[in-house]
């Protein structure tokens, strides 16, 4: 079986997608439809997050082990540095490991309950997301992703600053990066120009989600520590008292993005799925970027 870094090389017009471990039992099983349905899609890896401070270390280690058990989907789990020890990270990996999840989303992570507040190593841990790469390498992980930021880490003085730090983690043992989400397509050409400028042929995948609620629309203000273009909100702004058409809207942006992307030579998109499949889905479909039939799972 190819390695993920090897798909990824090769893939021409293709998907991922992320969820995140559900806190109920009625989410859980909606969750695992969306799996399933996306499943049908031959999505190339399902990523699945992991909470500040270790907070949802069970719920990832538990999902993604049972998206490679049968799930259908090559899992991608995620794992921060945040709050934990080296011998607690080697123990989540090995977890990781004996569910059959070979594949791992290396991150420094943010402190527990405030992104922005200062950033403090645990005692017994890691400082950098380099350190986690080489972890995750020594034990056993077949590859290794590491975040990338098209608008620079909060934490860098300046681009070039941050570029070091990404080909750092590359330098470790991270065999490709996952850019953080930005609502402008030319912050993530931008990188991507970076990293060709000095030689750099890690796949590099940008991330997409389709903002469809007002609440959405918060959530991702803060993950792009509110950088965001002046057109977002003209297009926004007006549809904030009707629902459906807002979600419309953020779908219909979803896309106009990633018909950029491709056009620019993208080949592989990274999807957000809010743990539902139904925008995910309309995405792949609007987007050509379902599997050949030949490469998609069978039916089960």
């Amino acid at each position: 079986m190819s390695t993920l870094v090897e798909d990824l090389r090769t893939a021409r017009r293709r998907f991922s997608v992320e969820f995140s471990p559900a806190h109920d039992e009625e989410t859980a099983a909606r969750q695992w439809r969306s799996v399933q349905r996306l499943r049908e899609l031959g999505p190339l890896f399902a990523s699945v997050t992991y909470g500040a401070g270790g907070g949802d270390r069970e719920g990832t280690v538990e999902l993604a082990s049972r998206i490679a058990r049968e799930g259908g989907v090559r899992p991608l789990a995620h794992l921060t540095a945040v709050g934990q020890s080296t011998q607690q990270l080697r123990g989540v990996l090995r977890e990781l490991a004996a569910g059959g999840v070979r594949d791992v989303l290396a991150l420094r992570g943010d402190p527990d309950g405030d992104p922005d507040a200062p950033w403090e190593p645990h005692p017994q841990g890691l400082q950098h997301a380099d350190q986690l790469v080489r972890l995750a390498r020594e034990e056993g992980a077949e590859s290794v992703g590491v975040a990338a930021f098209p608008l620079g880490h909060p934490e860098s003085p300046d681009l070039d600053t941050d570029l070091r730090h990404l080909l750092g983690k590359l330098a470790a043992g991270a065999g490709f990066a996952i850019a953080q989400l930005t609502y402008d397509v030319e912050d993530f050409l931008r990188l991507r120009d970076r990293l060709a400028a000095v030689g750099c042929e890690a796949p590099l995948v940008p991330g997409l989600l389709p903002v469809t609620s007002p609440k959405v629309l918060e959530v991702t203000r803060r993950l792009t520590h509110g950088h965001e273009p002046s057109w977002l909100n003209r297009r926004l702004q007006p549809l904030l008292d009707d629902r459906g058409a807002f979600r419309e809207e953020g779908v219909r942006l979803a896309a106009e993005d990633g018909r950029r992307l491709l056009a620019e030579g993208v080949q592989v998109l990274h999807l957000y799925s809010l743990n539902a499949s139904s925008n995910v889905v309309r995405l792949v479909e609007e987007l050509g970027l379902a599997a050949p039939a030949a490469q998609r799972p069978a039916a089960g």
